[in-house]
């Protein structure tokens, strides 16, 4: 081959790499794909943030209950009477803008025992089940109270429990509310015990006019620990001079006593 024959070869090799390719076109390697599985790749659409969540359905009340919400207040040695007052008629006004709120009950403490941690004024409300409790605890005028409450509350006390329906109502009631907080190593039948002796009282005690007891169940966090609510009535001062220190409320107090890590007791006159 001469050196012309050879340069005419190079020349044609160049020219059909650059028209074709130096690869057979079938036989090219394919584009390059994903290693990570589709559902697996971080492009994947997400949830919007702002999703609804998911509704919260609750149990209908056992029967012949109604769910009790108790709140306690202290105040600030520096709130005034007329701050307090204006306090309580906030409180007292809620039952009218709330329809869950079925009952409502209020009165400044008087309990002789002196077992009230600073404690005053007392709140009962009733609502028919939890969905009630629901929708009150977010509500704008629950949390429009909140704001006139704010700065004069010392501390709160909030034990929910379900109490009976149907109970006779009294002319005149002076609510006993009774919480216990059990020792940590306090056995379930030792606390079945003592429900049981505290629940067998108003038929030993005749001075006790009605009576409901329950276990809290609140959602929110000013429980302190205390897991039982004795609420008893009487119809009198009278009749509670006669319950404090009668031989069957003594000898219940003695099956408490080895399991009570505090009690704490708040009574009170009723008020709409």
């Amino acid at each position: 081959m001469t050196f012309r024959d050879i340069n005419s070869t190079i020349l044609c090799c160049i020219v059909a790499l650059t028209m074709t390719g130096c690869s057979d076109p079938d036989t090219a390697a394919p584009e390059s794909t994903p290693s990570t599985p589709i559902d697996e790749q971080t492009n994947v659409p997400e949830e919007p943030a702002n999703a609804a969540p998911a509704e919260v359905t609750y149990a209908p009340a056992p029967e012949g209950k109604v769910l009790r919400h108790a709140v306690f207040f202290s105040f600030k040695e520096e709130s005034t009477d007329e701050d307090i007052t204006r306090i309580v008629d906030a409180f007292r006004a809620l039952p009218s803008k709330i329809p869950e709120i079925i009952d409502f009950q209020w009165g400044t403490n008087n309990s002789p025992e002196e077992l009230n941690d600073g404690f005053t004024h007392c709140f009962l409300l009733t609502f028919k089940d939890e969905s009630g409790r629901a929708v009150y605890l977010p509500h704008e005028d629950h949390k429009a109270f909140g704001g006139v409450l704010r700065g004069h509350n010392e501390q709160v006390f909030v034990v929910d429990y379900w109490g009976t329906v149907g109970q006779e109502p009294l002319e005149k009631e002076l609510k006993h509310a009774v919480f216990f907080r059990f020792k940590e190593d306090a056995t379930p039948e030792a606390i079945k015990q003592v429900e049981d002796g505290f629940a067998a009282l108003p038929s030993k005690i005749d001075t006790i006019k009605r009576f409901e007891w329950g276990t809290n169940n609140s959602p929110e966090k000013h429980a302190a620990g205390f897991t039982h609510c004795f609420m008893v009535s009487f119809d009198s001062e009278e009749g509670r001079a006669a319950y404090l220190p009668h031989a069957d409320h003594q000898a219940f107090v003695e099956v408490l006593k080895p399991i009570l890590d505090a009690p704490r007791v708040m009574d009170f006159w009723v008020e709409k």
